[in-house]
């Protein structure tokens, strides 16, 4: 990785994502992560560890609140009379940073791809709360957050997911 490439950071302890080019913090932002907790096992609701990279970048173009199926736009936009109308589903908005595995046997490949998990950072609605597990498995930021970062991420981007210890005070840095 050159050293002005940006990469990102994610700690499931914290719930935070931060996003770096170097040594220096360019953003850092609540999260909400796996409910089930970190795990890499396809069908365990977990959010995968270790080193990925994103892989697509979607939904350049669409409208903040935009609804996404299967990674495509519905041509819906989120509110609260289409959440009431539709209670089960679980919202993907705004954009979607779909993340790959690079580590053969923990987060790529067989029953543990990230890939294929279907694991992305993506919007959520803006009442869902960050800093606590909540989701199936993938990253959810706010959409306005969502949008800052998918302007300053590529293909290709660093993604490493980690814990900290929870009564760490560390301030991790550049190298993933």
């Amino acid at each position: 990785m050159a050293e002005s490439e940006p990469h990102i950071r994610i700690d499931l302890t914290r719930q935070e994502l931060s996003l770096w080019q170097g040594d220096a913090l360019l953003g850092r932002y609540p999260i909400s992560t796996a409910r089930n907790g970190p795990g890499e096992c396809l069908g365990s609701g977990c959010t995968p560890r270790g080193r990925h990279r994103i892989r697509l970048r979607i939904g350049a173009g669409c409208p903040e609140n935009a609804v996404f199926v299967g990674r495509r736009p519905t041509g819906e936009r989120y509110d609260p009379g289409l959440a009431a109308r539709h209670p089960e589903r679980d919202w993907i908005l705004t954009r979607i940073l779909w993340l790959t595995g690079m580590e053969s046997g923990r987060n790529r490949g067989g029953w543990v791809d990230t890939l294929r998990r279907y694991i992305y950072i993506h919007g959520c609605p803006d009442i869902e709360p960050m800093g606590v597990p909540r989701s199936h498995g993938c990253i959810r930021m706010r959409n306005r957050e969502l949008l800052e970062l998918f302007e300053q991420v590529r293909n290709g981007t660093p993604v490493e997911v980690m814990e900290t210890p929870a009564d760490s005070q560390l301030i991790y840095g550049p190298a993933i």
